[in-house]
């Protein structure tokens, strides 16, 4: 029995990395929206500032609020805010979808995958 095997490691290499850019995008995007339905609302300000963010490079992926206060919003447990509203509003949405997470960025490598 004679075999043939044919190794197209470069194709699957930049077909993995595609598949994690997008799930990265995938996933950076779904924390968002998590943490969008938590975080403090005054005038919406901070909630319009959020915005996701892939590094292609060193593939890793970012979610950011850009106010001048959303750090304090964000760490200051003593705030009064509006119900179902909260501090940790980044940090806890991270931490809920670590799992979903996971899967966003499992799905897409392995649709680049097939």
């Amino acid at each position: 029995m004679t075999m043939t095997v044919k190794w197209h490691g470069e194709k699957a290499k930049a077909a993995a990395k595609r598949g994690a850019k997008a799930g990265l995008t995938d996933a950076a995007e779904y924390v968002l929206e998590q943490s969008n339905r938590v975080v403090p609302i005054e005038d919406s300000t901070l909630l319009k500032s959020g915005v996701p963010s892939v590094d292609e490079g060193s593939l890793r992926a970012a979610v950011s609020y850009d106010t001048p206060y959303a750090v304090r919003q964000h760490e200051e447990l003593d705030y009064q805010h509006d119900a179902g509203r909260k501090a940790k509003y980044l940090e806890g949405a991270l931490n809920e979808s670590r799992t979903k997470v996971n899967a966003l960025i499992a799905a897409a490598i392995k649709r680049e995958l097939r």
